[in-house]
């Protein structure tokens, strides 16, 4: 890391651990808090991203706190395995990304632990669960509409985001075949026109565009941009090398046209683009109040994303551009509602003027800072298959 990044580094990763210090115990049994304001349950999928950071950090109390997490969790799983969207409620049900992400959580934790068989009955559970939600019985995962971490947007079918994480885990539980075999649906074109022949299983890759599409289900499709999804293909090894590097030069360079429209402010991507309109075919009505364009899910800019982009750049082999990421990103996590705070963490951030419209003290955004500096401090990428210490040419 440069030496001049390395002071405000430092007080940024002592405030992120304060951040998660401070979260560790909320009003929900003792369960973590979501955020330090605002959001006092313990959320599953956000507290399941934040073991990344957690475990980067090595703190064995953060550690030990994220043990019980998965605990409860392993307790409050349903009858057929299915992980809640609250650690604490085992009524609140729904959500198609929490059981993957409890996978992959459960089973990082073990191997930096090293408790191997740690919630065997549980994993067993949620595996089994896993395997009935490909629609056509053949590893891809589908989900409904707002059943992710993004519950005003429209991801239908075979979601990126998702079926990134089902193969990280699938790798990191030793099930190698099926992640292959995931990687290269993932990895086969979508459909194109408005037949599908029955032979044909649609993938997420467009042609002449290095990115992933958000979704695919049949004949329908969004090819608009996600970053957290795209950057979780460049880190867990689902995009080559190649790709992963067209696809950050590519991502550089919408943001330089994003930036001269006016239409984002800073020099971190926005969690998705192009933003939809109100005159677009997948504008829905709640949009234009829960999700304006360069607002929340429709191009918010959200540090714990901004996190794994950071990582992303590092993955593809560009070091130094990765270092400048994480300076920018040092300075957004300064941004905050309560201008007291020297350091926000803010949850998200409108993407035309960086204003920050979320709650402080997020602990997603602490954790995955935590994880992006870590990984820049030791130039490659923690607890994923692709850990790349290329310097760029």
């Amino acid at each position: 890391m440069k030496k001049a990044l390395y002071v405000p580094v430092e007080e940024a990763k002592q405030a992120a651990l304060d951040v998660l210090l401070n979260n560790a115990r909320g009003p929900c049994r003792g369960l973590p808090r979501t955020a330090g304001w605002g959001y006092p349950e313990p959320y599953t999928r956000d507290l399941m991203i934040s073991s990344l950071g957690i475990l980067a950090t090595g703190n064995e109390k953060l550690i030990g706190v994220l043990r019980r997490v998965l605990n409860t969790l392993g307790k409050n799983q349903s009858e057929h395995g299915h992980i809640p969207s609250l650690v604490h409620d085992s009524k609140d049900r729904g959500a198609s990304d929490t059981t993957p992400l409890f996978l992959l959580a459960l089973a990082l934790y073990r191997r930096v632990t090293g408790e191997t068989d740690f919630l065997d009955e549980a994993a067993e559970k949620a595996l089994t669960w896993m395997m009935y939600q490909s629609p056509d019985d053949r590893i891809m995962v589908g989900q409904l509409p707002s059943s992710d971490w993004r519950d005003e947007q429209w991801i239908l079918g075979y979601g990126l985001f998702v079926n990134t994480v089902v193969y990280a885990y699938l790798l990191e539980f030793g099930f190698k075949e099926k992640a292959l075999r995931i990687k290269e649906l993932m990895s086969r074109f979508i459909v194109r026109g408005e037949h599908q022949h029955r032979h044909v299983h649609e993938g997420l890759v467009m042609p002449r565009k290095p990115y992933y599409a958000a979704w695919s289900y049949k004949v329908y499709k969004s090819e608009r941009f996600d970053l957290l999804g795209n950057s979780l293909a460049i880190i867990t090894g689902i995009a080559s090398t190649s790709r992963a590097r067209a696809l950050i030069r590519w991502i550089e360079g919408e943001c330089v046209s994003l930036r001269e429209q006016e239409a984002l402010f800073g020099d971190l991507p926005p969690c998705l683009f192009p933003y939809i309109q109100p005159d677009d075919p997948d504008w829905r009505s709640r949009y234009g109040k829960y999700n304006r364009p360069g607002e929340y899910h429709n191009g918010g800019v959200w540090p714990f994303i901004c996190g794994f982009y950071v990582v992303a750049v590092l993955a593809a082999g560009f070091s130094k551009l990765a270092e400048k990421k994480l300076e920018v990103l040092t300075e957004m996590v300064r941004l905050s509602q309560n201008p007291k705070l020297a350091f926000g963490f803010n949850e998200w951030i409108k993407a035309q003027d960086y204003s920050t419209r979320g709650q402080d003290w997020q602990t997603w955004s602490a954790a995955m800072y935590l994880y992006a500096v870590t990984c820049i401090e030791k130039g490659k990428v923690l607890f994923f298959n692709r850990e790349s210490q290329v310097e760029e040419k």
